[in-house]
């Protein structure tokens, strides 16, 4: 059964009804489809457009139909067009003729608006409680396992830093996307229920009552924009991918640092995989998998940019084309997150193995450069002379800190003893300034 058909002369080709249908995808929106109609019939009732027994026998049925797909009874499956049509068709096989009366002032477009937004919140709501999840994990991690190591830039050795400092970093990657989130959230909380098609209703109907009902802010102001908006879903789906993009990056840090060359930490068997061949490999393939993806999340913000790009006011059914783009980015994000969470939780930070690499790299010699310009020296001329230091230290296969005094004096007569504790990794790490505690 369609829920149109009354003007045409011929039936859908089975071809087009193909094409058509959305219910293989849009059935993850049965509940919020329950919901939005549970609030529209409440609404009917108040506003004397239904009676009070009809409202009562829709909302039982509705509530049985939402109970028999919670708890297996009711599949949903079957020649319907859209996961509308199967809440409303089923209704009206379990009530009879009143539940055609569900659909009074109301359009699908304003039905799936709001549907979308209801399940695009929910979903967000999930992610950040991931967010949140990984956030607590990489704290932990970070305050568990103190240790300098080397701060790269251009991936070569740049200044100490400590592994509390580096995985705090993503902490506040992180947090902004959380908040990104949230703002999100905030932008889409308006209800587009009561738009109907595009030009709203002649009915006397109260968006407030179904907005409040649904848990939105308010009704939407334009009814054209109600039923065509999906600027949501592209804000969302952007943080999705801003969200991806740390996750692809902190994957790529750990896939450097347990490598051999690296050996910073060691991912756990938990989260691992190997070879068909090569019995000695111990795959990051976790870190791989998230980094890969991303690119699938990227792909359906920009598919969701595109559908968009053209369409004039108001409703079109390229906009069917919105679901499957958040329903996967949400689906690989959700467990980008939790594997990341567990990918963390579970590797082992190596100290000696951060603490070596600190050494070979010359990461005091900017302190070097500092010690001089509390000596007076100009910096730029400090500069030139820390790099001489460094150079003459590849030369004879030395570190700054093991250079006697009468080396550092070749290069500057300024050079005294305390150089030494200037220069210390530890100390360096303890200047407040830096903050890198």
């Amino acid at each position: 059964m369609k829920l149109w058909g009354g003007r045409f002369r011929e039936s859908e080709s089975e071809l087009m009804e193909e094409f058509n249908a959305s219910l293989s995808f849009d059935k993850k929106l049965y509940k919020e489809d329950i919901e939005g109609s549970i609030a529209h019939v409440k609404m009917l009732n108040k506003c004397k457009i239904i009676n009070e027994e009809e409202c009562e026998k829709i909302l039982r049925g509705l509530k049985s139909i939402d109970d028999d797909i919670e708890n297996g009874k009711l599949k949903i499956e079957g020649d319907y067009e859209d996961i509308h049509s199967f809440v409303e068709v089923n209704l009206i096989d379990r009530i009879g003729e009143v539940g055609k009366k569900l659909h009074t002032a109301r359009s699908r477009n304003d039905q799936v608006a709001v549907d979308m937004k209801m399940y695009v919140k929910k979903g967000s709501y999930i992610i950040i409680d991931c967010i949140d999840k990984l956030m607590s994990t990489i704290k932990n991690k970070a305050e568990n396992n103190h240790f300098i190591m080397p701060g790269y830039t251009h991936m070569q050795r740049a200044q100490v830093v400590t592994f509390t400092h580096h995985m705090m970093a993503y902490y506040s990657m992180f947090s902004r996307d959380k908040k990104r989130l949230l703002n999100a959230i905030s932008n889409l909380n308006e209800s587009p229920l009561g738009c109907c098609a595009l030009a709203g209703t002649t009915y006397d109907t109260d968006r407030e009552l179904t907005a409040k009902e649904l848990g939105f802010d308010k009704p939407v102001d334009n009814f054209l924009d109600g039923v065509s908006d999906r600027d949501y879903l592209i804000e969302v789906l952007s943080s999705f991918s801003i969200c991806m993009m740390h996750l692809s990056r902190l994957s790529e840090e750990l896939i450097i640092w347990s490598t051999k060359e690296f050996s910073f930490v060691q991912m756990d068997d938990k989260f691992s995989t190997g070879s068909s061949i090569m019995p000695q490999k111990k795959n990051p393939d976790a870190a791989e998998l998230i980094r890969g993806k991303t690119g699938r999340v990227y792909g359906d913000l920009m598919a969701m940019l595109t559908i968009m790009k053209g369409i004039p006011l108001a409703y079109n059914k390229d906009m069917q084309e919105d679901k499957e783009q958040f329903f996967d980015s949400f689906d690989t994000l959700k467990m980008c997150l939790l594997v990341m969470d567990g990918m963390i939780d579970t590797m082992k930070v190596k100290e000696a193995a951060m603490k070596e690499a600190v050494k070979g790299g010359f990461l005091n010699a900017t302190d070097v450069a500092d010690y001089l310009v509390n000596k007076g020296i100009a910096f730029r001329d400090a500069h030139k002379i820390s790099g001489e230091i460094v150079i003459y230290c590849e030369n004879n296969d030395k570190t700054i800190e093991e250079l006697n005094i009468d080396e550092f004096k070749k290069f500057c007569d300024l050079f005294d003893d305390d150089v030494y504790e200037f220069i210390n990794y530890h100390n360096v790490i303890k200047k407040g300034n830096k903050k890198i505690m």
